[in-house]
């Protein structure tokens, strides 16, 4: 599957943006998916992700309560509304597609770059003070 990130820009503290992947080649609804993030001089940071079907989500402590992940498996695109945005949020930020291997895989959702198997190019996000 490819995946094509979009949506970042230029944005002063306490405003919002909204992060857009749309995916093709393959069949999106059967994907765990993600985003990551990573800053200058720094290792690539979990997001958020959510389940193949939409069912569960789990955000990482310093996002939880002002970012929201949805997806659209009919247009086949991932979304991340970002609210309450600060300058610590300033990265580049990553979608990923996880593909369950196992039925455990499909129960449960990952959060490690290594378990996920495609990643877009990603978009710049850059919040002012």
């Amino acid at each position: 599957v490819q995946l094509q990130a979009s949506g970042g820009g230029l944005v002063q503290a306490g405003g919002s943006l909204r992060l857009s992947c749309a995916a093709s080649g393959g069949s999106f609804g059967n994907y765990h998916m993600g985003w990551f993030r990573q800053a200058p001089g720094k290792e690539r940071e979990f997001v958020v992700v959510i389940h193949s079907s939409s069912t569960s989500t789990y955000y990482a402590d310093s996002v939880k309560g002002r970012f929201a992940i949805s997806r659209d498996n009919a247009k086949n695109t991932l979304y991340l509304q970002m609210n309450m945005l600060k300058p610590e949020d300033t990265a580049v930020y990553y979608c990923a597609a996880d593909l369950p291997k196992s039925v455990m895989d499909a129960m449960v959702v990952p959060t490690t770059p290594d378990e996920f198997d495609y990643w877009g190019q990603g978009t710049q996000v850059t919040v002012s003070s």
